[in-house]
């Protein structure tokens, strides 16, 4: 254990140093860089890097070798140790060769993954050997590290090949480790050779002397080793590793080049060593081994026999013992107690006669194995030990093994015995319980085999509750039972030998059980039948009782005295069929019932089928007599009531009658047509009120002939009234009839006479009008008198319809009024002035235009001449003229003269067009009017001739002059251009004269394009020309020759100067591309310097735009500018000539405007962008405004509206505008926020926006407090029209019911009574509605109270209601007074017989003990019961008014006793009947309670159990998204219980109530609330536990979803580690880089986030979460995909910082390349100097010339050293 502790302590030391030195190197070689730049620093720290490669190289080289000495155990081989073991495979097959042991299979594949994989297998097998790898990873082999790969194929020697050496020394025997020992070795083995002083594994070994002692000390026969020299060093160490490779077999590691310097590399001599020392020490154990097998031979086979008579007897032994073992070991015994025992008797035979000869033979080979031993070690032979499983000790272990499974064997076999006598007690017992089991099943089936139910309900009843006590005690029998069963199974479990009959008597007692079971629930469906029918037939007796009661009030006679009378027995009649109708389901139900007992299919039937039937058809016969009852009485009140009502309406129509026959009697009949209408239209309105009148009048009496046919008991009556009323109705359609047709004649014959005054009147104005002659004296005067004809000539014929009309009135009227002489003068009249003027009419129109026509052609004529003679005498004067500028004056003339022309052709046409038409209408001026037309077109058609000739002459002249004059300007535009050519022949090469050459040509190019192509357009033109005039084709060809002459002078003169300029066209260029730029510059700063500013979006945005564009023209220019810059850099360096001065001040300017470009864009970006949101704030602003502006407008123009209708629409529609406004505030104040931030944010405009902000949000205040008013407003005025409606709907029922009481017609006796009943019902109505008028009163209190600006209006209303209502009781009092005047003692008698019968009535229906038996029917009950106390009120009235008649009759009638005795009776029954009423009020109402709490019990259990389902789920959702839902509804159901709680605790309230009522059935109503209340506080244990549950599974999702993104996100992060893209550029290398930093800050801040999983996860464990373990693996996999994701961050910023270096390099070298390439371009001129201070100035720019190109490659030097020391 400490070799192994020193060997890692000494392992970690060597690594430590290997690293320390290469780090100590680097950093002295970093701080030297940064602290000194002296020529002997450089040079030592270029001989340190060298001296490292150096032994970089032969480490790797030694390591190489030493591997492949190792691989080609396997047949492998490696050629490049940092490539070849960077996919991990041959790491892996060399740590198996050399630990002998087999490594984790490679991973297939060559991907980076791949070769991570493989590598980490070896370096995790290097961990479990204990070998510490500090700072190195997977990562660093596969991308080929060279130290850390040198590093590990060190620590792998270390650790397998140097870690096990020792050495013992002699004096203390202490043992060293490692390199300490192996060097001591080393010192031993060279002790005492000559010029051999090994100290160390350096420069010990550099002379090859201790190579060679070393094979010398081991093989001496392989060298001579005095003949070897030290100073000879290459040849020792070629001997030396030829003779170790070639005898030894020793892998030549090192060559003599590797070991023969200054300093030796230390681990790759230990490497080479390391073969040496385990050569050498495998040999010399090969030597000790042979001389102990020497020895050892001569005494083998002196104890061979021994040990093979020993090993038969062992071998004999064991196996008798483990036959022995088997046998005792099986535990198969016989299944009975006799096997058993006999069993146990063959195993004490065993123990007593067959083991103790065996023990015997066991002690005798314990001393055979001793003396054998003892004879070996005294012949110092090695002791014999048996082979594994014979040895003593392996007897004694089979004896002690046959030894315990003898016991084991004695256990089981007693166990046993005991287990069969319990079985033997456990079958007896058995058979005892089944016995007694059957005999107790016998007797019970027999005894619920016999059915005596009875027959009656109680005998069922009472044979129901003795069942159920049998049930009870089978049903705790089954224990018993299952306790038989229970020992057969446990026999059958121990597997007892007689199973058999256990199994088939425990099956005969469960036959018994389930045959007793089958009986007892055959039993029990038997007497369910019987208890079912046994309440049907119950059933029907109700039913059948209830049915003679309604029987007898069905056969009653009276059918109404009067018509309220029928209608009183016409409600009572439709309580009773009512009550019919509930009861058909009633009894539908009970036959449907009693049907299923006479039909089984079990073919059972619990009573005879027959009987069942009979009493069902009984009740259905009594069933359809009520109804059959129901119907006949209804239908006999139903004709008393139309008799009584036929009488009522007949007497209306008398009276109506009457009062229309007087109006119709009147003989006015109009005096004017005014006083005709007014007549007429009141006769219509009558006529109309008969029609409406006669259809109720025709189906009155149609009704009465209906009854008459029918055989009404009131015929006679009937007709007689039929015949009167008939007779009376055609009387007054006579009169209707006579005065209509009396009124329409006067009428007719008034409009008539009006009519036709009109028609004179208008006949006398129209003759003045179309009878005038004149006809104008020019076409305006005529034109105007056309316009006035038209419109008399249109209004003639418009009114002949007129006239028609007029005949058809006069042809309406009365025969002798048409034909009258007054009627047919004035027709005829009218008919003849109207035919005159319509004649007139068309001859003044013919007159007009024709003159219209005549005047308007001579004025067209007379113009077009005119025109033509000036034209005509212009063209006839114009010569064609030679100059070119008199020609262009020529050519705009006819230009503009081509316009008038058009025009002119137009008017021609016109004067056409009119003459034709006066010619074709036979004008009286026809020959002057063609003579003027034939003198026009004449005229018209010279003038195009001459115009066409002339133009033609102009163009031709004016193409050949502009061709001369091009011919000459392009002559001279190409003389002038080779001159300027010409003139830079005098300029030098230097900068001077390039910048001249460069003012001078400034656009050569461009000129030159533009010649070249006017020259072409010029050779088109003179073809076109010299074929248009032949004449001058000479003169245009030589002009053509000419100028082509000159521009091949031109580019030859070009072309030499070109070709002179040399080596200043670079220069040229440059100063070109330099104008050029300061060019653009100065239109960009132009542009962006523009003070315009935007006035609409549109134009800020485009001017963003813009500028925009501007920005990325700018960019695009940088890499110009740079390249300007760094030319202009190189020219003007060292440079002191004036044009240098001149062209470096130009360059600063151009970095100055370069720079002001850039601030000048800013600051315009800024105006801009402060500019385009303030467009954004005026349009959002103006959007506000408008609706601010909408709001305004309908919030002013808004009125109050007078009705109530309109008054809730107004308030719909003002809410409806209010939610509009709110959906308009947001927008609001999102503009006036904008706008408060833009001013906040110093925008140009801040003041305008701030005063537009403060406007928009007061007036959006201002708005909403006169909405919310307006509103108010509103609502207070609905209120008012409420009132107000409602006032006037009691006014007009006030009116309506007022005429009812002002009517007095009731003198004749036969419809008195009638009157006085509806009188009674009238007063009864009136009372009634007298609470109408009370709250009508109190809501105008409440609403003078709430506003008291309608005080006035509602007092008003108030006040005139009051006196109406005052007006209409009295009126009402008056009547009924005067009818009781009339008729007391029949009323009076008729009154108390009403009461009396209805009294009887009463009291029957308020005797009966029916409360319902369910919810509905209580219901029913109560709505019943209500009807009745609404007629008691009613009844109770009439009752009290019964003692003013009594008082009003004492003052007529002598008997007063006998009339109050009615009266008192009547009131004594009344006042009897009103307790009973009350009770029977309050036994309904406590039954409704009852059946209601046990509805909403039922209910609230209902619900419970529905929502216990999903509260006892057990699905917690399988992610986040499902988990929140259920949350979510967990948390709806929590409030849904909450909410509902009240709805308990009412119930429970209600409950108490009832339990103290003894009435009602209180354990039953306990029962149900303990079953709510267990319910209901499991129901919120529940959800609060699922509430838990969810919470749990809440947080392990959320983490999951957490880890989920925290994996895509590094995911996606080492996709982006990982990829291959390399920089093409510097620049794209920076940009590379910068964004990788950004990337590694992400990555590095992302620390905190896993940081945060990882404590969630361990919180979750910690709280013993049930997903601990997948959570756990979870976190660890994203701790480890971080670590991987640093590791490949830290591997790409490398890979970037070198190609970014490597870039920087190429960089410098290729400006310094170009920087020589210019300065040999100066260096090579042969200008030596004009004079001597030319020559001084040249001569100190060379001298700097000389210096900064020393210093441009110095610095290049050091850059490219720095980047190769990286």
């Amino acid at each position: 254990m400490m070799t192994t502790v020193a060997a890692e302590y000494d392992h970690m030391e060597l690594q430590q140093q290997y690293s320390s030195s290469n780090d100590t190197v680097n950093n002295r070689w970093d701080d030297e860089w940064d602290n000194e730049n002296s020529s002997a620093r450089l040079f030592e720290r270029s001989r340190i890097k060298a001296l490292a490669d150096e032994r970089e190289a032969v480490q790797k080289k030694t390591f190489t070798k030493w591997v492949n000495s190792h691989l080609s155990r396997v047949s492998c081989r490696i050629t490049d140790l940092y490539m070849d073991l960077r996919d991990g495979r041959m790491l892996i097959k060399l740590l198996e060769v050399l630990s002998g042991e087999r490594l984790p299979k490679p991973t297939k594949g060559r991907m980076r993954i791949h070769c991570l994989e493989n590598v980490d297998k070896a370096l995790q097998f290097l961990k479990e050997q204990r070998v510490h790898l500090e700072n190195m990873g997977s990562h660093d082999i596969v991308d080929g590290n060279h130290r850390l790969t040198l590093g590990l194929i060190w620590t792998i020697i270390l650790r397998f090949q140097i870690q096990d050496i020792s050495v013992e020394t002699e004096d203390n025997k202490e043992k060293r480790s490692a390199k300490d020992a192996l060097l001591l070795w080393c010192q031993m083995k060279t002790a005492g050779y000559p010029n051999v002083n090994i100290h160390n594994f350096t420069t010990s070994w550099r002379d090859g002397m201790a190579f060679n002692a070393l094979i010398h000390k081991h093989r001496p026969d392989l060298i001579d080793f005095d003949k070897l020299k030290k100073s000879n060093a290459h040849y020792n160490l070629q001997n030396a590793f030829n003779l170790a490779e070639h005898h030894l077999g020793l892998t030549k590691l090192l060559d003599p080049e590797d070991i023969s310097v200054d300093h030796p590399d230390e681990k790759s001599v230990i490497t080479y060593v390391v073969t040496y020392y385990h050569y050498f020490s495998k040999m010399k154990a090969l030597k000790v081994e042979g001389k102990r097998i020497g020895k050892v031979l001569d005494n083998a086979i002196e104890t061979e026999k021994m040990i093979e008579k020993y090993e038969s007897l062992a071998s004999d032994l064991l196996e008798w013992i483990e036959q022995t073992i088997i046998i005792l070991n099986n535990r198969k015994f016989a299944n009975s107690l006799v096997g058993v025992q006999q069993q146990l008797q063959a195993f004490n035979t065993y123990r007593t006669v067959e083991k103790p000869p065996k023990f015997t033979e066991k002690g005798n080979l314990e001393v055979l194995l001793f003396t054998i031993q003892s004879k070996m070690r005294a012949n110092n032979q090695k002791v014999y030990m048996p082979r594994e499983g014979k040895l003593i000790s392996d007897i004694n272990k089979a004896w002690e093994r046959l030894e315990k499974a003898e016991h084991e064997r004695e256990l089981a076999l007693r166990t046993e015995l005991i287990r069969q006598e319990k079985l033997e007690q456990l079958a007896r017992r058995f058979d005892r319980k089944a016995a007694m089991r059957e005999t107790w099943l016998s007797e019970n089936q027999r005894l619920v085999s016999q059915d005596n139910f009875g027959f009656d309900l109680q005998a069922v009843e009472a044979a129901t509750k003795k069942h159920e006590a049998i049930e009870t005690d089978i049903a705790a029998y089954e224990e018993r039972v299952q306790a038989v069963v229970a020992v057969a199974k446990e026999l059958e479990v121990e597997h007892y030998h007689d199973i058999k009959r256990i199994a088939a008597r425990k099956d005969n007692v469960i036959r018994l059980w389930e045959y007793l079971l089958e009986l007892l629930k055959a039993r029990r469906q038997r007497l369910e039948m019987n208890l079912g029918l046994q309440r049907v037939f119950q059933e029907m007796l109700y039913i059948m009782d209830w049915m003679d009661e309604m029987k007898m009030l069905l056969l009653s006679q009276d059918y109404g005295k009067h018509l309220l009378g029928v209608e009183d027995l016409l409600q009572k009649h439709a309580l009773v069929e009512a009550d019919i109708a509930i009861q058909a389901d009633r009894v539908k139900a009970v036959s449907t019932n009693a049907n299923k007992y006479s039909v089984t299919d079990s073919g059972y039937k619990p009573c005879d089928p027959q009987v069942i039937q009979d009493r069902v058809a009984h009740l259905e016969f009594c069933y359809q007599e009520l109804t059959q009852l129901a119907a006949e009485r209804r239908a006999r009140l139903e004709e008393s009531r139309r008799l009584w009502k036929f009488f009522w309406e007949m007497a209306e129509e008398e009276g109506w009658i009457r009062e229309k026959e007087q109006i119709l009697s009147s003989e006015e009949h109009g005096k004017d047509l005014t006083g005709a209408l007014r007549l007429l239209s009141q006769q219509r309105a009558l006529e109309d009120e008969m029609s409406g009148r006669a259809g109720h009048l025709q189906h009155t009496i149609a009704e009465g002939q209906a009854m008459v046919q029918a055989g009404h008991f009131g015929a006679a009556k009937i007709q007689e009234r039929i015949a009167d009323l008939q007779a009376q109705w055609a009387a007054l359609e006579q009169l209707a009839a006579v005065r209509k047709k009396r009124l329409e004649e006067a009428l007719a014959l008034h409009q008539f006479q009006a009519d036709a005054d009109d028609v004179d009147a208008w006949t006398l104005d129209a003759l003045r009008i179309v009878s005038s002659g004149e006809t104008g004296h020019d076409e305006f005067s005529t034109q105007a008198l056309v316009r006035k004809h038209k419109d008399a000539a249109a209004e003639v014929a418009s009114y002949r319809p007129v006239i028609d009309s007029l005949h058809e009135q006069a042809a309406s009227l009365p025969k002798e009024k048409m034909e009258s002489e007054e009627v047919r003068g004035r027709l005829a009249g009218i008919e003849e002035r109207y035919k005159e003027v319509a004649e007139l009419t068309k001859l003044r129109k013919q007159a007009l235009q024709d003159a219209l026509a005549l005047y308007k052609m001579f004025s067209e004529a007379d113009a077009c001449e005119v025109w033509i003679d000036e034209k005509e005498q212009w063209l006839n004067s114009m010569e064609i003229p030679e100059k070119l500028e008199d020609l262009e004056v020529i050519q705009h003339r006819f230009e503009s003269l081509e316009p008038e022309m058009n025009n002119q052709a137009s008017r021609v046409a016109v004067v056409n067009q009119i003459a034709r038409q006066l010619m074709h209408s036979g004008h009286p001026s026809e020959k002057d009017i063609k003579t003027q037309q034939d003198k026009l077109n004449n005229r018209w058609s010279q003038f195009r001739d001459l115009v066409d000739q002339k133009k033609e002459s102009l163009n031709s002249a004016l193409g050949v002059q502009n061709y001369h004059l091009d011919c000459n300007e392009t002559k001279s535009w190409i003389k002038e251009k080779t001159k300027v050519i010409e003139s830079t022949q005098e300029l030098g090469n230097d900068l001077t004269g390039v910048m001249a050459l460069q003012r001078k040509l400034t656009g050569m190019e461009r000129d030159l394009a533009a010649i070249e192509d006017k020259l072409g357009d010029l050779r088109g033109e003179a073809q076109r020309l010299a074929e248009e005039h032949p004449d001058q084709a000479k003169a245009i060809t030589g002009r053509l020759a000419e100028i082509t002459a000159v521009w091949e002078e031109m580019k030859n003169t070009l072309k030499n100067r070109e070709e002179s300029l040399g080596e200043a066209r670079k220069l040229q260029q440059f100063l070109r591309e330099l104008d050029d730029f300061q060019s653009w510059l100065s239109r960009t700063q132009t542009a962006i310097a523009s003070e315009d500013m935007p006035n609409t979006l549109a134009e800020a945005e485009k001017l963003m735009a813009q500028h925009e564009g501007i920005k990325n023209e700018i960019q695009n220019y940088e890499e110009d500018y740079q390249k300007m810059r760094d030319m202009g850099e190189m020219v003007t360096q060292g440079q002191t000539d004036a044009q240098y001065m001149f062209l470096r001040q130009r360059l600063q300017a151009l970095d100055t405007g370069w720079n002001e470009l850039h601030k000048m864009w800013e600051n315009r970006q800024n105006l801009l962008s402060q500019s385009h949101a303030y467009q954004l704030f005026l349009r959002d602003t103006k959007q506000a405004e408008a609706f601010l502006n909408n709001q305004e407008y309908v919030l002013a123009h808004t009125e109050m509206p007078t009705t109530l209708e309109s008054a809730e629409a107004a308030i719909k529609k003002q809410e409806d505008f209010m939610t509009t406004m709110d959906a308009n505030e947001d927008k609001i104040n999102s503009v006036v926020e904008a706008g408060r931030r833009l001013a906040s944010d110093g925008n140009i405009n801040a003041e305008r926006i701030q005063e537009r902000v403060a406007s928009i949000d007061d007036r959006h205040k201002k708005n909403r407090e006169a909405a919310v008013e307006l509103l108010m407003r509103l609502k207070d005025n609905r209120d008012l029209q409420k009132f107000l409606q409602d006032c006037q709907e009691l006014s007009l029922w006030i009116n309506e019911k007022m005429l009812t009481a002002q009517d007095m017609t009731y003198d004749e006796a036969r419809n008195l009574h009638s009157k006085w009943l509806k009188h009674q019902a009238f007063m009864a109505e009136l009372q009634s509605n007298k609470e109408w008028l009370d709250k009508i009163q109190k809501d105008g209190m409440l609403l003078v109270s709430e506003k008291p600006e309608t005080e006035a209006v509602v007092k008003e209303k108030l006040s005139a209601l009051h006196s109406m209502w005052e007006d209409l009781e009295s009126t009402t009092q008056t009547k009924a007074q005067c009818l009781f005047d009339a008729n007391k003692a029949e009323l009076f008698t008729q009154s108390c017989a009403d009461l009396d019968k209805w009294l009887g009535g009463l009291e029957g229906q308020i005797q009966s003990d029916d409360y319902g038996k369910d919810l509905t029917s209580v219901n029913i009950l109560l709505k019943k019961q209500q009807m009745l106390e609404n007629q008691v009120e009613v009844r109770q009235r009439e009752v009290v008014e019964l003692q003013s008649q009594v008082k009003a009759l004492g003052q007529e009638v002598k008997d007063t006793d006998e009339v109050d005795g009615r009266r008192q009776v009547v009131e004594r029954k009344f006042q009897e009947l009103l307790e009973p009423l009350r009770r029977r009020r309050n036994f309904l109402v406590a039954s409704r309670e009852v059946h209601q709490f046990n509805r909403d019990v039922e209910d609230e259990i209902l619900w419970v159990q529905e929502r216990m389902a999903v509260a006892t789920s057990t699905d917690h959702g399988h992610n986040l998204q499902t988990v929140q839902l259920l949350i979510k509804k967990n948390q709806t159901l929590q409030k849904e219980i909450q909410g509902h709680q009240p709805r308990i605790d009412d119930i429970l309230e209600r409950s108490q109530s009832l339990l103290r009522d003894e009435s009602s059935n209180g354990d039953g109503i306990r029962q149900r609330l303990d079953d709510l209340q267990r319910l209901w506080r499991q129901l919120m244990e529940e959800a609060e536990r699922r509430h838990g549950r969810l919470k749990e599974a809440h947080k392990a999702q959320q983490y999951y979803f957490d880890a989920a993104e925290a994996e895509a996100w590094m995911s996606e992060q080492e996709l982006y580690m990982m990829s291959e893209e390399k920089a093409k550029d510097e620049q794209s290398a920076v940009t590379m880089l910068k964004k990788h930093q950004i990337v590694e800050q992400a990555v590095e801040d992302y620390a905190e986030t896993v940081h945060q999983l990882s404590k969630t996860s361990r919180g979750l464990v910690a709280d013993g979460h049930p997903e601990s373990e997948r959570i756990s693996m979870r976190q660890s996999q994203v701790d480890k995909l971080y670590a991987g994701l640093k590791d490949l961050s830290e591997e790409r910023r490398g890979k970037l910082d070198e190609r970014l270096r490597l870039f920087q390099l190429n960089r410098e070298v290729d400006d310094l390349e170009q920087w020589i390439a210019e300065r040999e371009v100066v260096a090579g001129s042969h200008e030596l100097g004009q004079d001597y201070e030319h020559v001084t100035v040249r001569t100190r720019h060379s001298t700097n010339t000389n210096t900064s190109w020393y210093e441009h490659k110095h610095a290049t030097v050091r850059t490219r050293h720095g980047t190769n020391t990286s």
